[in-house]
């Protein structure tokens, strides 16, 4: 139904009406009741606020509120019921304005009108425990753009054509999927970080119970769900929130925003006011309801540095303290609700304090984007000339930054900003021309191995597992036909994840946090690597890499332990690309050490680009 416009009743004789009593139950919102649907709103600086909609045909100016301690105002309207439309007429002055509820819940996307959500999901009974962090493999995807296929008439993806994707996520081996935002945002299509209504699923990605039905659904096989959230800006299009109840300094964005200098951020001046208690409320009771009502498993914060500083990381940047203590106490309460819960910071200015606790003074995050991974390792491994590989840089990604707790790290080499605003897929990046190339092919194995045998939280995205080329556009679905041309690479992924996750029991190491890298050749560009949780057979995981085109028949290397290694994984598999080299790699049984060798030493043959798993039974 569309809001019509009314014109204002004419009556002869005005009568003296008293005000409303506020109504007794607490919340925000429209709250549908049994006796009705309570409405209650925060406009401190309004003269009177009514709210209106199709349960009274509209009226101007409503059903009036009556106004609170604190700003808030609130009605209890008994004709007022789930499904229908509404929003609150708000008079300053002379001023009058129909706004969208600051938490609506769903809107008509027809008309732009909030609806009334009442929440009776079944969520069937479903029990679900979220992974441990070091267990964990994420999969980024975007829901606009992962389910539906290329050339349907749909004109994007909805949740229920990722619940259709959900046991292809998990014949894959991955253990949770971080969706980019879902929340409501302006236009048919869009990444999903200018919410414009951050309480509303979006609706034609499925609304609220479409979200709750893809959460049910994914922990039904073992999928946790890690939303992404964005609270270091709103909108700034299409913003019911900016001057919402009139008022703002030097024309800026009202009670919900600074209306300094310290609106501005490179989205637009929209920068929630974290000093105002309301808008710390506003922000915390999104967070909690995620984890609460929806169920989802954790949050991803977006570009938390221009949450703390004003500029990020620029060097004019100065510190907000009062957008650190939001972060606190939205982590804190987090983990109130759960310990298991994931909240993820996605700041990469590689910042310890985001990870340490709120005890110790820290923003209480689990674990951070790791930029000092991400950049190294594709550096190298796109460089087109062999000589010019920089082993050292390969070592420094692998090692972790917090010795202690390597998992305070999310590593990837693809993610939604690293395929898109000017740069493209690994793939592309090494060949432009031929993505499909078999350097492309080799190289991009060896990037999701360092990536899945590095400590750290792996994290892939959309497409990344079956070599999707060319960069991400929230308009272009996923070429879904490279996963069946590609099986063999999506079967090589398949294969190091399940490896990772220590599934048959041989490679417990890939989820322990020491690390050692015993073995670096700057000459022959090869590098290895130890991975163990307590060490022993079956727990110590050792990873050989050769960076160059260069096979070698056998090359001998000092290895952790004596006795016979198995081969685990080998990348030049033909059953991975029929144009591999099949290498046949035979780790030779380290000697326990001699004059001369201190240390075990063996050898295997290294195929090119080689990228090798061993462990002992």
């Amino acid at each position: 139904m569309t809001t019509p416009a009314i014109q204002p009743k004419r009556t002869g004789v005005r009568k003296k009406v008293q005000p409303p009593e506020p109504a007794p139950c607490p919340g925000l919102g429209a709250i549908p009741l049994e006796e009705g649907t309570l409405f209650r709103v925060w406009a401190p600086n309004a003269d009177q606020v009514h709210v209106t909609g199709s349960f009274n045909d509209w009226a101007d100016p409503g059903i009036e509120m009556a106004r609170e301690e604190g700003g808030t105002w609130s009605v209890l309207c008994a004709k007022a019921k789930a499904g229908h439309h509404y929003k609150f007429r708000i008079t300053r002055g002379e001023e009058s304005f129909l706004k969208l509820d600051p938490r609506v819940r769903l809107t008509d996307p027809e008309t732009g009108n909030g609806v009334i959500y009442r929440d009776a999901f079944d969520w069937q009974g479903v029990e679900f425990e979220t992974p441990l962090l070091n267990e964990v493999v994420l999969y980024e995807l975007h829901v606009g753009t992962f389910g539906v296929r290329r050339g349907e008439k749909t004109p994007c993806g909805t949740f229920r054509r990722v619940i259709e994707r959900l046991p292809y996520l998990k014949e894959l081996g991955v253990n949770a999927i971080e969706l980019m935002p879902p929340t409501e945002f302006p236009g048919e299509t869009s990444w999903g970080y200018n919410p414009c209504n951050p309480f509303a699923i979006e609706a034609s990605y499925g609304g609220p119970d479409g979200l709750k039905e893809l959460i049910r659904e994914a922990h039904k096989q073992g999928i946790a769900v890690i939303l992404d959230v964005v609270y270091n800006h709103f909108g700034p299009d299409s913003l019911d929130l900016w001057q919402f109840d009139g008022w703002s300094e030097d024309d800026k964005g009202g009670i919900y925003f600074y209306n300094d200098w310290r609106s501005e951020t490179p989205w637009g001046d929209t920068r929630p006011d974290y000093g105002r208690e309301e808008v710390r409320q506003y922000l915390r009771d999104n967070a909690l309801m995620w984890i609460q009502e929806f169920r989802a498993d954790g949050l991803r914060l977006d570009a938390v540095s221009y949450i703390r500083r004003s500029k990020g990381e620029n060097a004019e940047s100065v510190d907000i303290p009062e957008g650190w203590q939001v972060l606190q106490w939205i982590n804190k309460d987090l983990k109130l609700h759960s310990p298991r819960v994931i909240s993820i910071a996605e700041d990469l200015g590689n910042n310890a304090a985001l990870t340490a606790w709120v005890e110790e003074g820290g923003a209480g995050f689990d674990t951070q984007w790791e930029a000092g991974f991400v950049h190294p390792v594709r550096a190298v491994l796109e460089n087109p000339v062999d000589d010019a590989r920089d082993v050292g840089a390969i070592v420094a990604a692998v090692l972790p930054g917090d010795a202690c707790d390597p998992f305070r790290r999310v590593i990837y080499t693809e993610s939604h900003d690293e395929v898109a605003n000017g740069r493209r897929r690994m793939v592309s990046e090494i060949d432009p021309k031929h993505p499909d190339s078999l350097w492309a092919r080799r190289r991009a194995l060896q990037g999701a191995g360092v990536m899945l045998t590095a400590p750290g939280v792996p994290m892939f995205f959309q497409g990344q597992e079956f070599l999707e080329d060319g960069w991400f556009d929230d308009r272009d679905p996923l070429d879904w036909e490279k996963a069946r041309k590609f099986r063999g690479i999506r079967l090589a992924f398949h294969d190091l994840i399940r490896l990772r996750r220590n599934l048959d029991g041989l490679t417990r190491g890939l989820t322990g946090a020491h690390v050692d890298v015993f073995h670096q050749n700057h000459d022959s560009k090869v590098i290895a690597w130890n991975r163990w949780y307590e060490g022993g057979p079956r727990d110590s995981t050792v990873v050989v890499m050769n960076l160059t085109a260069e096979a070698h028949d056998f090359y001998e290397i000092t290895l952790p332990a004596a006795g016979e290694w198995k081969v685990r994984f080998n990348a030049d598999w033909s059953g991975y690309s029929e144009d591999f080299d099949d290498t046949e790699v035979i780790a030779v049984e380290g000697r326990a050490g001699q004059i001369g060798h201190p240390a075990p030493v063996g050898g295997l043959a290294l195929p090119p680009c080689a990228f090798i798993i061993l462990s002992q039974d």
